[in-house]
């Protein structure tokens, strides 16, 4: 198949996958645009938001409306890195033998990441990283395609471990899920409350999100748009030749150079869901606030004004 014709296959499998998603999720359309656009740009997703708000279900939808293999992780203080990676064992035969964790599937829901300690963090983190977990000193590859979706409650900050800036960086988006509107809360109760069962069906294999994956990073995109992605990178990072006022007056610490390369995949992706063949500079502000948003640092002074990262990054778009 060519490249033109798999583009315009890749339109209309969304099409498809997003009525499916439809079925169960209501509302949410940009949510599972986004969530969908990381899993196709190989980046790992971190949805923020207060009890409720079918994050679960959401991610546990897409997965089986795309042919992957899921696993879900309950995070909690006393779960062990081994608890995720797995560990080795004696058989019956008196043998050591690995035995796989949870972190050997497709799609990994990371249920409420920050109720774990650093240590089981970090072991996830370097999984999502390198693509692969090291054990008693040999080296396990995780199956392709391989992506973590996290999600995180920001009201609970009693027994919560927040994720520092260097592991958030791992992120290709973060996620922020509100509150449904007045009708879509309507329907949310009417689907929920009865004993009709919904069934999803599998529109996505494999395989098919691999090409999709290839082809995205093959999308041809002009210079002018890279350099429009990366000066909006610079123009977060105070002190610099490139910094914009708002940066100099509330950030303490810009976004780095992945930042750069994710907004340049996501808006190649962002294009081809659209029917487009290459990206253009809206393409660029579609995925920028998930991608900026948990790589700014925010100062003092940022904070006594009430001034969000959201806040910023719209002056800068």
């Amino acid at each position: 198949m060519s490249d033109v014709a798999l583009a315009d296959e890749l339109s209309v499998s969304y099409k498809k996958l997003t009525q499916e998603i439809s079925k169960v999720i209501v509302g949410q359309q940009d949510v599972v645009r986004l969530v969908l656009t990381g899993i196709l740009s190989r980046g790992h997703c971190l949805l923020v938001g207060v009890p409720g708000l079918a994050k679960t279900s959401l991610i546990q939808t897409i997965s089986h409306a795309l042919d992957l293999d899921f696993k879900r992780i309950q995070f909690t203080p006393d779960l062990m890195p081994s608890d995720i990676t797995g560990s080795e064992t004696l058989d019956s035969n008196r043998n050591i033998k690995f035995v796989k964790g949870p972190i050997f599937a497709n799609i990994i829901l990371a249920d409420e990441i920050n109720r774990t300690p650093p240590k089981t963090q970090a072991a996830l983190l370097e999984a999502m990283q390198e693509q692969s977990v090291t054990i008693a000193g040999e080296n396990y590859s995780l199956e392709k395609p391989f992506f973590v979706l996290a999600t995180q409650n920001p009201i609970e900050q009693e027994g919560t471990y927040p994720l520092p800036e260097a592991q958030l960086d791992r992120f290709m988006f973060q996620i922020h899920l509100s509150y449904p509107s007045f009708q879509d809360e309507i329907e949310v109760v009417k689907s929920t409350t009865t004993e009709k069962k919904v069934s999803i069906e599998k529109i996505i294999t494999g395989k098919q999100i691999k090409q999709y994956q290839e082809l995205i990073r093959k999308a041809p995109v002009a210079d002018n748009v890279v350099e429009y992605a990366v000066r909006l990178v610079h123009k977060t990072r105070p002190g610099t030749e490139l910094a914009s006022r708002e940066a100099n007056e509330y950030l303490e610490w810009g976004a780095g150079p992945r930042a750069s390369q994710f907004l340049v995949v996501g808006a190649k992706c962002n294009a081809l869901l659209n029917g487009k063949y290459s990206p253009d500079i809206e393409d660029v502000q579609a995925v920028a606030l998930s991608i900026l948003r948990h790589r700014i640092v925010r100062n003092f002074k940022a904070e006594a004004e009430g001034i969000s990262e959201e806040d910023i990054i719209k002056k800068l778009l």
